[in-house]
């Protein structure tokens, strides 16, 4: 728990040295670029561990601990419900990272909107797929807490790759006569 702590209090003084680090390295349009796609995905990251700390862990926690009988009594250790909200936070932190990599990989021209907006359905089943695989345990309820934000986060998705990503490519433009490029080859 120390280590963890102290890691997150560390943090800003852990980026600002990778920083300094890569900065003199980057070229001033991609300081540009990079400054607020970092501080939108910090922003992401946090705001996904709040989420999932503070609306997601209490009903989950209260659903495992609901498992309990006259025979069966919960008695979870600390390091247990210290892994369980731990592997809660960076996972949900991760999965609202899902709106920055999208506008990433629009930016670099491998999505735009219509390509999100066709594979919508391919979408809701990956939603639950990676639901299956990050949740701590394998009941319906934790996977739910997590498929729900991922599909949300998919829709805003497509939202800001709207917004902020540059317009679908069309193709290749034909090229003026006399630039060896722009001849069509025949078929």
């Amino acid at each position: 728990m120390a280590l963890v702590c102290g890691i997150l209090l560390a943090s800003p003084v852990i980026f600002l040295q990778i920083w300094r680090f890569v900065a003199p390295g980057l070229y001033q349009h991609e300081k540009r670029v990079l400054l607020p796609f970092a501080a939108v995905s910090t922003f992401c990251f946090l705001g996904g561990a709040a989420f999932g700390y503070f609306i997601v862990f209490p009903p989950a926690f209260r659903f495992l601990i609901g498992y309990s009988s006259e025979i069966l009594d919960p008695m979870p250790a600390v390091s247990e419900y210290f892994s369980l909200s731990l592997r809660l936070l960076l996972a949900f932190g991760v999965v609202f990272e899902l709106p920055v990599f999208m506008v990433f990989l629009a930016k670099i021209g491998l999505v735009d909107t219509s390509f999100l907006r066709r594979n919508r359905k391919y979408a809701l089943l990956v939603a639950f797929i990676v639901a299956a695989v990050l949740t701590p345990t394998p009941d319906v309820v934790n996977q739910l807490f997590m498929a729900v934000p991922l599909i949300v986060l998919y829709e805003v998705s497509i939202a800001a790759v709207a917004l902020f990503a540059p317009r679908p490519f069309s193709g290749f433009a034909r090229q003026e006569d006399g630039d060896p490029g722009g001849q069509q080859p025949s078929a």
